[in-house]
């Protein structure tokens, strides 16, 4: 196997003792795991220096979200081609296989949107529509946006990996609350607010949108099929739309009023 055909799985990492040694586990047979830590106090960076794992650090300051650390670690990747994993999910064999299997056949695109299995009250979703994560691409070129809810930019053609029952997918093995899930959707939104600032949502957004993403999630997205936690789960989605819009609006408001009073 030569240059072109191996492969770095970067993690970013933050506390992330939890699920570390599984995660890790799952990932061992790759050409190089990559651990970007930004300033773990706890077991993290002992368990990945233990496991063999190269480690860069990304200083923490106030970001409360991954996604500004992603382009830095993703270039200190050794490889051409990068998989990036969560600190709480696992790749799994087949998974691994099929990378393998895409980019010797050299027809492989520059991007592949990889099917998650998210844990959901205690049991994985049955819904028909997987989440997709462009979570396997090229190294060169690269960048990723460092607000939260983004996904890379990636030099060329991207594809879906087809979401099935094969294995082929990450499983997700973070199974929050509805208090930490509401909790991490407030600090999330907050982040958000400035990527989208310069949208000027009306009433009508405060609205309709949260309502499109319930129904999006329940129906079109198969969430019904998972009964009472399809619901929750749609409710918290329309709940951060809800949540997200407001916040923009009330920067607007405020700023209409602080010029007001000038």
């Amino acid at each position: 196997m030569n240059g072109e055909n191996k492969i770095s799985v970067v993690i970013n990492t933050y506390n992330a003792e939890q699920y570390l040694e599984q995660v890790l586990d799952a990932v061992k047979d790759f050409d190089e795991t990559l651990i970007c830590d930004m300033e773990s106090t706890d077991r993290t960076v002992e368990i990945a220096r233990r496991r063999g794992c190269r480690i860069v650090t990304f200083p923490k300051g106030n970001h409360v979200c991954a996604e500004p650390a992603r382009t830095f670690a993703i270039q200190s990747a050794a490889f051409h081609w990068v998989l990036v994993v969560d600190a709480d999910e696992i790749v799994t064999p087949q998974l691994r296989d099929y990378l393998y299997k895409r980019i010797a056949t050299g027809d492989c695109p520059e991007g592949l949107y990889i099917p998650r299995r998210n844990m959901l009250l205690g049991r994985y979703e049955r819904g028909f529509a997987q989440d997709h994560q462009l979570r396997f691409f090229i190294r060169e070129g690269t960048t990723w946006p460092p607000y939260v809810h983004t996904f890379p930019t990636v030099q060329g053609r991207t594809e879906k990996i087809p979401a099935n029952d094969d294995g082929i997918c990450l499983m997700h093995l973070c199974d929050e609350t509805v208090g930490q899930i509401t909790a991490k959707n407030n600090r999330y939104s907050d982040g958000e607010v400035e990527k989208r600032a310069n949208r000027h949502y009306s009433v009508w957004a405060l609205m309709l949108k949260p309502a499109w993403k319930f129904f999006s999630e329940l129906v079109l997205r198969g969430g019904f099929r998972d009964g009472t936690r399809g619901v929750i789960k749609a409710g918290l989605k329309a709940t951060y739309q809800f949540t997200l819009i407001a916040k923009i609006i009330e920067k607007r408001l405020r700023q209409e009023a602080e010029e007001k009073r000038l």
